[in-house]
């Protein structure tokens, strides 16, 4: 256990707290953008031309994902200073004293006078002489004073700190953005000491840029750097610490510096004296030139460094490095000061928690050095919540140990929704939700699985109504479409693809070509993680488009673990290819042509995707699969077009989308599904049959995608114990339906339980998802999805969202009174259709006479018919 006040993960505030992701976005607001500089003609050639500080000013802006570094526009005068101030705006003004400007300081005092809100920094060589001057001047006109020895770190340094000042307030209140407290009064030291800690700061700011998922996440994260906050006083010191103490990382000090209005050698002990009051752990570094004081380092559990030692930068560096939570977090016993544990990432925090020795893990808890690191690496929300973890004992340290690896654990999915990761093979493991290898197009299906996994993220506060309902989308990983391009010009498939060689033998070239090695590798990376099958989904570009939707065209196989890892990759390879070549069959290329596109031009990405479901003895099937669509095309009363229509069944979806036996009803009227309104259609329209994986398939990947599918009855998810939820009984003897499973009979697929009663809410979240979907969308839209229903105590049903697409909408829309049309005028009758309206670009029909057809030469026929709408 933890004591009293440790938080519980479970409780609604930590909830809040830590399942907020970080907007690195809203960072950073406040920049520098014009800089006016007053100077000699040579000093304004050091700075302006001189190619160092233009390169790390640009890269440093870069890295933020900033288009415009400052710029600077110089003035040899005066008078050319305020005709320049009049007519553009400017966010800095730097002045560099010399024997050209007899009297700086005082134009200084006119240039604040005309515009006090800009900050003015002068920069100085730092001679006897100008310092002498700078001592009697009136300096209350210029905000600091550098020392300027040519170093262009130092110019960077003054913006960063200057914008570091502006954005602090705001930052840390936004999301928690940590502060270094730099307390020196001394302009030599202070100039040299910013650029230093700066530069460390954006180098290893570098570090944590490897959690981030993408490029553009990576940019963002930089501005969830520390801050570094100067002050030049006892006063400055203490208001800064006391405004920012919850968010501090560390502090560097001066012994001597002005208090209450005086040089006082004492001043820095007065200053680490109030803050170990305040915080016995948080790390404080000691510099100065009295050796003495080292002693006092000492007794205040804190680090010294000797300003005058030759080797200042490296000790400065190292001391930032060791104490304020950057670099690896290493984890030593505390009795031997050895080495037991070194953490790189999150990751690795994550795998080792539970094998670091109890005494180390309670010595670096216990000083919160874990969150340090955490806040050090712009994992806010995370370092946030573990820095209320409070330890005392060894035997507190199982709960500990649970609690942080939970909470890195919901920490990295609330990271990864909503984002398309780039897959890192040392990053991936089985808490990864999305990722993309490749740098092409994710395709049409990967686009909308994205999409919805972004949409998920931006309405999450809406699903929180449902409860006792995970709403997520499956792992998933995209191949990208350059993978596909790689892949079949590598081994000369174009001819091949596009010839009129049959099916077969396409896919037979396809499965004996090679797949590229860095993409096998990946896969492996991808295995490791994955325990249940693996659907290798295709994603072409122009899948599920708006005009031309080619949904069903391209194949799909799902892939089962088996025994040997090394026969899964290689049954997850020829999936892979069988998928590429789909995009050549005969069908696909009909349809290409049918919509006015070219073979060449189709390009395929592949998802590759957990299946939803659990595991039966030898076979594999979701509780529930299920298509929804927001507009119902025939609705029956009391339901609405716009209250929209969904079908499900047990079992993998294939028995939707071949057309099998499922239930449907509207998500707005879930109660009055026509099929369970009277018995005997109950059982005219139960679902008989189910389709699962086969997990112990011998077959070989084929033409065929459901090779491994098996259609099994009813009575088999029976004897599973799937059916808690979704069955109803037929009591044989007195023919009365009963909405429970608990006695013998028929099962009968009703799903009552779920629509008439109410046991779980999923009309609700199918009509609120339908909704959204199609306000996101801006269109009506399809939806696939699984669930899995759990019913251990503590454990929540999981609804997974595996697809969304436009549906197709005829903008020529007709009024049909189908009742007023008689039967000898149709041409053409069907009791399974889709939609209503016009299209007038029909000009052939092809169709068998009835009075022809024989059952016997069914295959034949078909041939037939292929090869006149082939010519057509």
């Amino acid at each position: 256990m933890t004591n009293n006040n440790t938080p519980d993960l479970e409780t609604p505030n930590i909830r809040t707290l830590y399942f907020k992701d970080t907007s690195f976005a809203e960072l950073m607001n406040k920049r520098i953008y014009n800089v006016l500089l007053y100077a000699s003609n040579y000093d304004a050639f050091m700075l302006e031309e001189d190619g160092r500080i233009d390169e790390q000013v640009f890269n440093e802006y870069h890295s933020l994902n900033l288009r415009h570094a400052p710029r600077f526009t110089w003035a040899s005068e005066l008078e050319q200073a305020f005709n320049m101030m009049e007519n553009n705006h400017f966010d800095l003004i730097i002045v560099m004293p010399n024997s050209e400007h007899s009297d700086p300081f005082a134009h200084a005092t006119q240039l604040k006078k005309h515009s006090p809100e800009i900050p003015i920094v002068a920069l100085t060589p730092f001679a006897n002489d100008i310092a002498d001057q700078i001592e009697s001047e009136d300096l209350s006109a210029i905000d600091y004073v550098f020392c300027w020895l040519g170093n262009p770190d130092l110019l960077l340094a003054i913006i960063k700190m200057l914008e570091d000042k502006m954005n602090v307030e705001d930052d840390v209140k936004t999301v928690g953005v940590q502060t270094i407290i730099l307390v020196e009064d001394s302009i030599r030291y202070y100039s040299y000491f910013l650029p230093l800690i700066y530069k460390f700061v954006f180098t290893q700011s570098l570090s944590f840029m490897t959690e981030a998922l993408n490029m553009h996440e990576k940019m963002l994260r930089m501005r969830g750097r520390p801050k570094v906050l100067l002050a030049r006083t006892y006063e400055e010191a203490i208001e800064l610490y006391d405004t920012y103490h919850s968010n501090t990382l560390g502090i560097i000090t001066d012994m001597r510096y002005p208090c209450q209005g005086k040089l006082d050698p004492f001043a820095g002990q007065k200053f680490c004296n109030y803050v170990r009051s305040k915080d016995i752990f948080l790390p404080i570094i000691i510099q100065s030139s009295d050796k003495s004081n080292k002693e006092f380092a000492t007794k205040y559990n804190s680090t010294f460094i000797y300003k005058n030692s030759k080797t200042l930068t490296d000790e400065m560096s190292n001391a930032i490095k060791k104490k304020f939570g950057f670099g690896s977090l290493v984890f030593i016993d505390p009795q031997t000061r050895e080495e037991v544990a070194v953490v790189r990432n999150l990751k690795d925090l994550q795998k080792c928690i539970f094998d670091i020795p109890a005494n180390s893990l309670l010595f670096h808890v216990s000083r919160n050095e874990i969150s340090r690191w955490l806040y050090s690496r712009a994992m806010f929300p995370l370092a946030e919540f573990l820095k209320q973890i409070s330890i005392r004992e060894l035997k507190n340290l199982n709960e500990a140990r649970n609690i942080i690896f939970d909470a890195i654990i919901k920490y990295r999915k609330i990271k990864n929704q909503g984002v398309i990761a780039v897959f890192e093979r040392e990053t991936f493991d089985r808490y990864s939700n999305f990722a993309r290898i490749g740098d092409g197009s994710l395709g049409g299906k990967a686009r909308g699985l994205a999409f919805m996994n972004a949409m998920m993220k931006r309405n999450a506060e809406d699903f929180k109504a449902y409860e006792g309902i995970q709403v997520k989308v499956p792992r998933t990983v995209v191949i990208c479409t350059d993978l596909f391009d790689q892949f079949i010009h590598n081994n000369n498939l174009m001819p091949i693809g596009i010839s009129d060689y049959d099916d077969e033998v396409i896919l037979e070239q396809f499965l004996q070509a090679e797949l590229p090695s860095e993409l096998r590798v990946d896969l492996e990376t991808l295995l490791q993680s994955t325990n249940g099958p693996i659907a290798v989904r295709s994603s072409s570009l122009m899948e599920d488009s708006h005009y031309h939707p080619f949904a069903g065209t391209y194949s799909t196989y799902m892939i089962a673990p088996q025994p040997n890892s090394a026969d899964t990759i290689y049954q997850l390879e020829q999936a892979i290819k069988a998928v590429y070549a789909s995009i050549f069959y005969k069908n696909s290329k009909h349809y290409l042509e049918a919509t006015s596109s070219v073979v060449e031009e189709e390009k395929m990405a592949i998802v590759l995707q957990e299946v939803v479901g659990k595991s039966y003895g030898n076979h594999f099937y979701p509780s529930i699969s299920g298509v929804g669509r927001s507009l119902n095309f025939y609705p029956i009363e009391p339901e609405t077009p716009e209250d929209g229509v969904c079908n499900i069944a047990l079992g993998l979806g294939k028995q939707i989308v071949d057309g099998g036996i499922s239930l449907r009803f509207s998500p707005r009227h879930p109660e009055r599904a026509l099929q369970t309104s009277t018995q005997k259609l109950i059982l005219n329209s139960t679902q008989r049959f189910f389709y699962s994986i086969d997990l112990n398939c011998k077959k070989q990947l084929n033409i065929n995608e459901g090779y491994n599918l098996v259609r099994l009855p009813i009575k088999a998810a029976d004897s599973d114990g799937s059916l808690r939820y979704i069955a109803s009984t037929l009591d044989l003897r007195s023919g009365i339906i009963s909405d429970n499973i608990m006695e013998p009979g028929m099962r009968l697929i009703t799903f009552a339980n779920i629509l008439k009663h109410d046991a779980l809410p999923l009309a609700p979240l199918l009509e609120e998802l339908l909704k959204m979907g199609q306000r996101e969308m801006g269109c009506p839209v399809e939806i696939e999805f699984s669930m899995n229903l759990n019913f251990q105590k503590g454990e929540e049903h999981e609804f997974y969202l595996l697809q969304i697409r436009p549906i197709t909408k005829n903008r020529k829309v007709k009024e049909a009174h189908l009742e007023e049309i008689k039967k000898e005028d149709c041409i053409l009758q069907s009791n399974s259709a889709l939609g209503n309206g016009v299209n007038d670009t029909i000009t052939d029909i092809v169709y068998i006479k009835t009075e022809l057809f024989d059952p016997a030469h069914t295959k034949e026929m078909a041939l037939q018919v292929e090869e006149i709408n082939r010519i057509l």
